[in-house]
């Protein structure tokens, strides 16, 4: 929408009819989705991405500032993760940033896409961003998206948690 608006394109408020339609939806694809236990297992072998703010990935926060700071027990991250924020994705524009400059942006935060990706925040939706780029654009066909996130893992008992700005190990 951004773009839209800085392009000076119309915007409008007729909402659109559609005829009725019957839809059946598909069967659930779990190879989407990381679950719980898979996390706990990909520490340190495979691809973490957290896709949150600086400061929630060190543990200064527990949620994105504007919002109450109350959706897990502990602050951190999962040991392992690589810190790359879903906003870094994007032009000032709202566009997508080129292929080029995307992958680099992940390699670049030593994310190997030929091995398998986990990305994760804190309920899901800022790593559905990141699994679209992922995914869709760089064509990577090894990413899943925790929707569990920092919400889940960071309630858990008994799972190991870093703190700070730097990944730490398994």
């Amino acid at each position: 929408r951004k773009k839209w608006e800085l392009d000076s394109r119309e915007l409008v408020s007729d909402v659109t009819s559609r005829a009725k339609t019957s839809y059946v939806a598909k069967e659930q694809d779990r190879s989407l989705r990381a679950f719980r236990d898979e996390v706990v297992n990909a520490i340190g072998s495979s691809g973490l991405v957290d896709v949150r703010s600086p400061d929630e990935y060190a543990g200064r926060l527990l949620a994105p500032a504007h919002l109450p700071q109350e959706t897990s027990q502990v602050p951190g991250h999962i040991p392992t993760a690589s810190n790359i924020p879903w906003s870094k994705a994007a032009n000032e524009d709202g566009t997508f940033k080129s292929n080029e400059e995307l992958k680099a942006l992940y390699e670049g935060a030593g994310v190997n896409l030929d091995k398998d990706i986990i990305a994760y925040c804190r309920i899901g939706e800022r790593s559905s961003h990141s699994w679209f780029v992922l995914r869709e654009l760089l064509g990577v066909k090894n990413v899943r998206n925790y929707d569990g996130s920092w919400t889940e893992y960071g309630s858990l008992i008994g799972v190991p948690v870093a703190l700070g700005d730097e990944p730490g190990t398994a």
